[in-house]
């Protein structure tokens, strides 16, 4: 919508408020409201004022003043708001320069879609991510110097099979989640009315179903989009899925790994270059593909350890990537075969259908930086002609110990992951979609507040392990 069509909806709607949204560096959405009054057709240009400085790695307290500039393209009706509320995304400007914010994600996914276009390879990059969400009825943690922990409950977890009270069976086995029918998938209207809040907002859905874990992991897919709409669907995707689970008494978390001992939430992610409406992957190569799409591969693979850090971006992210379990860890590409990292769908034979599936990415990440990093590993790959080698088509598990050492794998730690990208990130630099200076924040953030954060607590476990060492 134009910002006329926005004041016109908004209207019709019988807005009373807005409330403008962005994105902080870990991911989190973040928001500020006002009177329905303070929009006008001018404020799309001029933006509202906001402090920066308590926003996760952004500005110092010295540069904190900022504006947010109403994008009028991603306007709804919020379906939760008790007061009719008008929702936009918003882009973070300098209020003196009016140079856009080179710490704002959302700016950054943009610069990537302009690098993309200016390197005339290809126009569009198209992603379609696969979300995965646990619903819980019941969780409590906490952490301070004498005492660690955490506490999940779900009432669809096998772990309540021996319940005495009110206890009707008809719960997922361990790794056996995917996908039996009501009432052992406990959650089919829940998710339902979660897709008909999705269409109702906007978004374009696929499909719904029960994940494999117990204790109520599920999945909703969304058709694909260009990169920066696709991340913005992707946060609307979250903020739907949570309210609309606290409506109902539940709780929903997108952690990589919550439960132990079952699969955990990853966020495999589609994606699939275009040129002049053309797409580019499409080819007479393995698996149908051509020999685009094999550089864009080797761009993932070559950069797969450096992208870690910002595709599974949290320390519990390491938690689910682990070697002989549910995520795909080994650096290789294959069709069909979901143990290896790069997998090439094999549902359709139609060029429009043509792409590659990363599978490490985990949905903790931000799907701006996410997208967009992946998408510069990708390019980098087609511009240096790098090669992915030869597929691996027999099932990793199977594989010798030799064979096994000669493919590469991702980092087993965040701050291994960090450090892997403070050694390989020129490929995101190009253009400046990443500027030094957001990446050098980027990993001071995530090492000082999560990866020595955690790693300077005990553990619960450790108490087992060693308490009468």
């Amino acid at each position: 919508m134009t910002p006329q069509e926005t004041l016109d909806f908004a209207r019709k709607n019988d807005a009373r408020q807005i409330d403008l949204r962005f994105t902080d560096i870990p991911g989190l959405n973040q928001h500020i409201s006002y009177p329905i009054s303070m929009l006008d057709e001018d404020a799309f240009e001029d933006g509202f004022g906001i402090d920066g400085s308590s926003i996760r790695g952004w500005a110092a307290i010295n540069e904190s003043d900022m504006l947010i500039l109403p994008d009028p393209s991603t306007a709804f009706m919020d379906p939760f708001a008790e007061i009719r509320t008008l929702v936009m995304l918003g882009d973070i400007v300098d209020p003196i320069t009016r140079q856009h914010y080179d710490r704002d994600p959302r700016w950054i996914a943009k610069k990537a879609e302009l690098y993309l276009k200016n390197s005339g390879l290809a126009d569009t990059a198209y992603f379609g991510a696969e979300a995965e969400f646990f619903i819980f009825d019941n969780v409590r943690f906490d952490q301070n110097q004498h005492s660690g922990f955490y506490f999940i409950d779900a009432e669809e977890g096998r772990w309540n099979s021996g319940r005495e009270e009110n206890n009707l069976g008809y719960r997922p086995r361990y790794k056996e989640g995917y996908f039996p029918v009501p009432p052992t998938d406990h959650y089919q209207d829940l998710r339902s009315e979660m897709v008909a809040t999705m269409l109702e907002c906007g978004l374009n859905i696929e499909c719904h179903h029960h994940e494999v874990a117990t204790g109520g992991q599920c999945e909703i897919d969304q058709k694909f989009d260009t990169l920066v709409k696709s991340a913005d669907n992707m946060m609307l995707y979250k903020y739907i899925v949570r309210n609309v689970a606290y409506q109902y008494g539940k709780t929903v978390t997108f952690m990589p790994k919550p439960i132990f001992g079952d699969n955990g939430n990853g966020m495999h992610t589609h994606q699939s270059l275009w040129r002049d409406g053309k797409p580019l992957f499409a080819g007479d190569n393995y698996a149908g593909l051509s020999q685009i799409a094999f550089w864009y591969i080797g761009g993932l693979l070559r950069h797969a350890r450096a992208l870690s850090a910002i595709i599974a971006p949290t320390t519990n992210s390491y938690k689910r990537l682990v070697p002989g379990y549910e995520a795909p860890v080994n650096l290789a590409y294959s069709r069909r075969n979901r143990s290896a990292a790069v997998r090439i769908p094999m549902y359709s034979n139609s060029p429009k259908a043509k792409r590659v599936e990363f599978r490490p990415p985990d949905p903790a990440s931000n799907p701006y930086l996410a997208f967009a990093a992946m998408m510069m590993a990708g390019l980098d790959g087609v511009v240096n002609k790098i090669d992915p080698g030869e597929p691996l088509d027999k099932d990793i598990y199977d594989l010798s110990p030799e064979e096994m050492r000669k493919i590469p794998s991702m980092p087993a730690a965040l701050d291994e992951a960090l450090t892997c990208l403070e050694e390989d990130h020129a490929f995101l630099t190009k253009g400046d979609v990443f500027s030094e200076e957001m990446l050098e924040t980027f990993v001071s953030y995530k090492r000082r507040n999560e990866a020595e954060a955690v790693r300077l607590r005990p553990h619960p476990y450790e108490f087992a392990l060693y308490y009468d060492i």
